[in-house]
């Protein structure tokens, strides 16, 4: 019985390609509302749980959904996108790479609370 459940469940990220296509464009739109919106300098990060709170699904079966399309899991692909941030804004300022961080989240606003 778990073998066959075992086999349903990664059966499900084959199957449905073109709608977890979808979610990874939903997750996109999240990330860049969430750095937009400057949510970092507030809440630090996006992690996982928020963006499978928005997803209505588990950070487990988001991680699992993503290493199957893209290779990456969820923490991953969070960082990635991070990284392409950081180089937007690196391009364009005289701001340093400190002061961008900050910006990003990285660093929290209160690092000994």
């Amino acid at each position: 019985m778990l073998n066959y459940s075992d086999r349903f469940y990664e059966r499900q990220f084959i199957t449905g390609k073109s709608v977890h296509h979808n979610l990874i464009s939903q997750i996109e739109h999240i990330l860049n509302e969430y750095f937009d919106l400057e949510k970092p300098l507030q809440n630090g990060l996006p992690t996982v749980d928020f963006i499978a709170r928005q997803l209505n699904v588990s950070a487990h079966y988001l991680s699992d959904l993503l290493r199957s399309i893209i290779g990456q899991n969820a923490q991953q692909y969070v960082h990635s996108k991070l990284i392409e941030k950081a180089k937007e804004y690196l391009a364009p300022t005289n701001l340093s790479v400190s002061e961008i961080a900050y910006q990003l989240g990285v660093f929290s606003r209160h690092p000994f609370e």
